[in-house]
Order: C-alpha cells, then structure tokens, then sequence
C-alpha cells in the first residue's frame, strides 16, 4: 500500500521487501504476505446467503419492509411480551423479537425505538466512488500487483483500492461541491480528474473543479509541466465503469451503547466513521462476531439471549475498541486537512520516520493481515 501526503510529497510504502529483514519469523506464504483482500459486496451478501440457506431452520421474507416496531402487551395466562418488540410488517404480517438486531444502517429504526442517542457530527465532506478500469500495459513494480494507493489532499483522500482483472475500485473524499462536479462530467473528462487527483497539485485541482467541461485536455497540458514519477503514482485510469459512480455524506456519529433490553446495535447503526482507513464494514463484521458470541454464550448457559445481562459481554467486547477506532480515524482526518502550516512539516516528518523503520511497518503489516483489514 502506498500512502502519501498531497501537499509535501512525503510517503509510506507498506511492502513486505522493505520490512522482512525486521520481521520474526519472516512472512512465507502468500497469505502470510498479504495485508488485505478487497471483495465486491454481491459477493459477501451471495456467499452469506447461500451459507445460511445451507445450515436451515432460518425464514428469510423478502421484499416487504418493516413498516412499526412498538413493545409487546402482558396478556393473562400467555407468554409476557411487555419488554418484547413487535415488528408489523408491510404485508401485515407481526414478528415478536426475543432479541431483535438493528443491523439497518445510519439511520437505524431499531436504534431509534430503543431511544438509544448517537453522537457525532457531519466532515462536511461527501465520498465519491466508483469502479474503474487501468492501463494493465504498465511496466512499474507496484502496478498490477494488488497495491493500493491514497494520497491525502487538503480536501480529503483519494484511495485506489486493487480489484481483479485491471479494474480497481475509487473512494474520494473531498468537498460536496466538487463531489457534485465530478458527477457532472463526461467520462473522458472524469476519468481525466481521477488521474489528476493522484498526479497534479492541490492548487491545479482546485482550478480543475472550476471548469464546466474540457479537462482531458487541461489535465494534459498540467502534466506537461509537471515533474511526476510514473513509478509512484498508480497505472492509468483508462475508464470508468458505466452506473458506478456515486456519492455520500460522510459523517462520524457513535451510539450511547450497542445494547438495550432485547436490542442490540451492529454496525453502522451502531457507529459510522470517515472511510479514510476502510475500517467501516470489518468493525461491523466485529461487531456481529462478539455479538454471535455472547448469544452463543448465553444459550450455552441457559441465559436469556436478550436481556441485558447476556448482552453485557457484546458491548464490553466492542465499545472500547469501536470508540478507539473513531478517534483515530477522526484526529488523520483532521491531521491531513490542513493544506498549510508547520504542521504540515511535522505530519510529513513522521510519515517519513515511519517509512524508514521497516519493523514499526513490519507490526502494522502484520497486524493489518492477521485481522483482515485494510490499514
């Protein structure tokens, strides 16, 4: 992974050549040297769906939406539902949930009746992404090998992230005006500006969201007269697949807690963080493993699934970490939006420090590949 500082120029280079030497024992296999795996949506949620369908006694109801959720009623000489939710659903169809998982996004219907607060606030920021083809005629070591690539802009990053077969996939951070400008453009001219985001200044960009049309030819001109090494920027984007561009807010908001009485929070619903670090769905693949475990644990130990006593393990397991993640990610995102300044000095003088010593990326490496994630 190659990460560097738009403004300074100063990098990272996350590889295991450079960091080896300081790594005991030293990566062998190709797993081993692997940092992380990009995979297409459809693919998790068919793979998914296919396993579940595989291990049974599982109701799937598609196409209907849940339209209510309100407490149940304590009936005489029945089951007592008072602290259960029911779901009424579009078909007119009830459920009666021992614990119901608000697993439904940023704006969580299940987190709203349980009265559970999310905190945050908005970067001001949309992300644009798409799905892109190179240029796989590219002689450079990195290109075609799987690396990704960000650079931070004052206006937000820009990542390449590597997909099979000479397509890659675009997140772009940056200002809702020109994430509304770049949606505008023809596809040369598109397919102009991502080239520029990885090549040109943070001055010619802003310049180039200024022009209504005509920035493949802008762009050409620029990189005429602008000293770049081919060998560190990523292989030319050649297109851009049609119907795959798209933008969203970005924002940072953390619920008061993963759990209620027969509710829990994974997920988005449960936090939603700057996409910088691509931590957003391996925190909510976290969150449903702890969570499968202490349902796990509760069963085994004839608890009741969802009280809040079984679900305790859950929040313990996951808050902490979650909290420290989007402090993280937040405080880079406010790092690298400075476009000025000596703490632009001082963030570069320690990506720099960090680039030369091969066992601090050897640690962050290795730890990347154990836990799956991208860094």
């Amino acid at each position: 992974m190659q990460v560097w500082d738009g403004v300074s120029g100063s990098r990272v280079t996350f590889d295991w050549p450079s960091a080896a030497s300081f790594m005991s024992p030293a990566p062998r296999s190709e797993a081993e040297r692997t940092i992380a795996y990009m995979t297409e949506n459809t693919n998790l949620t068919t793979a998914l769906l296919a396993r579940a369908r595989e291990l049974g006694d599982i109701t799937f109801i598609d196409n209907t939406r849940v339209s209510d959720i309100s407490l149940g009623t304590d009936t005489p000489g029945a089951l007592d539902l008072s602290s259960w939710p029911i779901l009424t659903l579009s078909s007119g169809q009830t459920l009666a949930a021992r614990l119901l998982v608000g697993a439904d996004g940023a704006n969580s219907p299940v987190r709203t009746f349980a009265g559970i607060e999310s905190r945050g606030w908005d970067y001001d920021r949309h992300g644009v992404v798409a799905t892109l083809r190179l240029n796989q005629a590219s002689s450079f070591p990195y290109h075609g090998q799987g690396t990704a690539y960000q650079r931070f802009l004052p206006t937000g990053p820009v990542a390449l992230l590597p997909l099979p077969d000479g397509s890659a996939s675009l997140v772009w951070s940056t200002l809702p005006a020109h994430a509304a400008h770049l949606k505008t453009l023809s596809a040369p001219d598109l397919t102009a500006m991502i080239n520029a985001a990885f090549r040109l200044s943070p001055v010619d960009l802003a310049y180039l969201h200024t022009l209504p049309a005509g920035h493949a030819e802008e762009v050409i001109w620029r990189e005429q007269h602008t000293p770049i090494d081919a060998s560190l920027v990523p292989a030319r984007v050649t297109s851009v697949t049609p119907g795959s561009l798209a933008s969203f807010p970005l924002r940072m908001r953390h619920a008061d807690t993963y759990a209620g009485e027969r509710v829990a929070l994974v997920g988005d619903a449960a936090h939603t963080l700057h996409p910088l670090a691509g931590q957003g769905l391996n925190a909510g693949q976290a969150d449903v493993a702890a969570l499968a475990a202490a349902i796990d644990d509760a069963v085994r130990t004839g608890q009741d699934p969802g009280s809040a006593l079984a679900l305790e393990p859950y929040v313990r397991a996951r808050y902490a970490a979650n909290n420290a993640l989007l402090g993280v990610v937040d405080k880079l995102h406010k790092l690298y939006s400075v476009g000025s300044g000596p703490l632009v000095g001082l963030r570069s003088l320690g990506l720099g420090a960090v680039d030369r010593m091969g066992w601090v990326k050897g640690l962050f490496m290795r730890s990347a590949a154990k836990s799956g994630r991208m860094l």
